[in-house]
């Protein structure tokens, strides 16, 4: 077998590795670069000829892990894409999603020239469109958690439950030949153990070799047990000042896991009366997808459908799709809740909400995911002050707020935890997605406690396994 690494080299976003095994070529994901000093990636050519690549197998579909898989069949790729039956659903959904935010950027963008009365060519914004997107969706063939399938008379492949987003799955390729079997598991992203929603992630008792994510490799997350105290506690302050609650939302298990929160402070009168909404059309998608995916929950939340309280349901909260509907929450006076993507601010409807809360002092802005290097949220996130806007320059007053235990990622603890489930440690372990701090702390850890073979590979690297 031969592996190189076409992202997520340490650095978060990009995922994208190629594994020729015994001759049969695969790719492992097919990711947005997201960090701007990155971006430029997404526009070269793949690394790859796309017309050699025969199989892709997606662990999600989080668009740092998806996000050019329809650049690569613009580009030529034939073959199937191999996706569990959730994520199967929920493909088209972000998919397309991504495809019409390019649109209307390039749209707006082109409209502020104009109205700038500039006449310099418009730069290229669109990876991809609509109809490129649509391209993808033929080839995508779902499997099960659990069942083998062949890619030849030798290569075999099998997908395990990660616990990190619905659907979502660690991927393991077995090699059998003359030399014995041989096996290497991509671990995709590793939720963490007892969240709402999902079942954990799965674990192994054995690997030749390993790929495996590292977000939090430097760092551990606050108590899950402290979400419903720091969230109500957010709420309620900013009521008391008067102003709104901004949420930069991931529209697959942040908006739905947010919404069981809520639904439980709620409940509970933890919080009052309030107005929220879920302003964004593809998390409103998404959570119908959850509702008819019952097999994937956990007992708690089973429990509670089963008692006829869906955590999606509950007075006060909104669903928006419509760009009129998302206008109108402006024009509401007091309070609100504000829902709304991207997770990043790379984009979507959180901009609009903050150009209208942004240098409010009573208003606060709170992340509850990660946000990566270069993105307007982690810009905000380190104190940058002014930010620009749609072209705009505005100071940043609101209050900003951030609650790590939202996380799906597992944290330092649970990435060792995980690894301590081998009976005997794999020949190598590759340590991808994560910034390079986080990274090389996790193989300097790993290394120090003994008996790992671990390294950082570095963009397009290529090893021998």
């Amino acid at each position: 077998m031969k592996i190189q690494f076409l992202g997520a080299t340490r650095q978060v976003t990009g995922s994208s590795y190629f594994l020729d095994a015994d001759g049969v070529k695969i790719l492992i994901d097919c990711g947005l670069f997201q960090e701007q000093d990155c971006s430029y990636r997404n526009w070269e050519a793949f690394p790859i000829p796309p017309d050699q690549i025969q199989h892709l197998l997606l662990t999600h579909v989080h668009l740092d892990h998806c996000g050019l898989i329809p650049k690569l069949v613009k580009e030529g790729f034939k073959g199937d894409i191999l996706l569990t039956s959730a994520s199967k659903e929920l493909f088209p959904i972000v998919i397309l999603d991504s495809a019409r935010i390019q649109e209307e950027d390039a749209y707006y963008e082109k409209k502020r020239r104009n109205k700038e009365g500039r006449k310099e060519p418009l730069p290229e914004t669109l990876l991809y469109n609509v109809q490129d997107a649509e391209k993808c969706l033929p080839l995508l063939k779902d499997v099960s958690y659990g069942d083998y399938i062949q890619l030849s008379d030798r290569v075999k492949v099998c997908f395990h439950d990660a616990g990190h987003i619905l659907g979502s799955a660690m991927i393991e390729v077995i090699v059998e030949d003359e030399a014995g079997s041989r096996n290497i598991i991509f671990s995709g992203d590793i939720g963490l153990w007892d969240k709402p929603l999902l079942g954990n992630p799965s674990v192994f008792d054995r690997a030749d070799y390993v790929v495996m994510e590292s977000t939090y490799g430097d760092r551990n997350h606050e108590n899950l047990q402290d979400i419903d105290e720091r969230l109500s506690k957010i709420v309620n302050d900013t009521v008391n000042a008067g102003g709104n609650l901004l949420i930069p939302t991931f529209a697959i298990e942040r908006a739905q896991e947010l919404l069981y929160h809520f639904n439980l402070l709620a409940q509970a009168k933890r919080i009052p009366y309030i107005l929220m909404f879920l302003d964004s059309p593809m998390a409103v998608k998404i959570t119908q997808v959850f509702k008819n995916s019952m097999k994937y929950f956990d007992k708690e939340t089973l429990n509670l459908f089963k008692a006829g309280d869906s955590p999606f349901e509950f007075p006060g909260l909104i669903l928006v799709e419509t760009v009129e509907a998302s206008k109108a929450i402006n024009l509401i006076k007091g309070s609100t809740v504000i829902m709304a993507g991207s997770g990043m601010i790379t984009g979507g409807r959180i901009e609009h909400h903050l150009i209208r809360n942004i240098t409010r002092p009573e208003s606060t802005l709170l992340f509850v995911g990660y946000q990566a290097v270069g993105t307007q949220g982690r810009q905000i996130l380190d104190g940058v002050s002014p930010i620009e806007i749609y072209g705009q320059s505005y100071p940043v007053r609101m209050k900003i707020e951030k609650i790590d235990a939202f996380s799906a990622h597992a944290g330092i603890d649970e990435l060792e935890g995980w690894l301590n489930n081998f009976k005997s440690p794999p020949k190598h372990i590759f340590l991808t997605h994560g910034e390079e701090g986080s990274i090389l702390n996790l193989e300097n850890y790993l290394k120090s406690k003994g008996g790992w073979e671990v390294s950082a590979p570095t963009y397009l690297e290529e090893y021998d396994l």
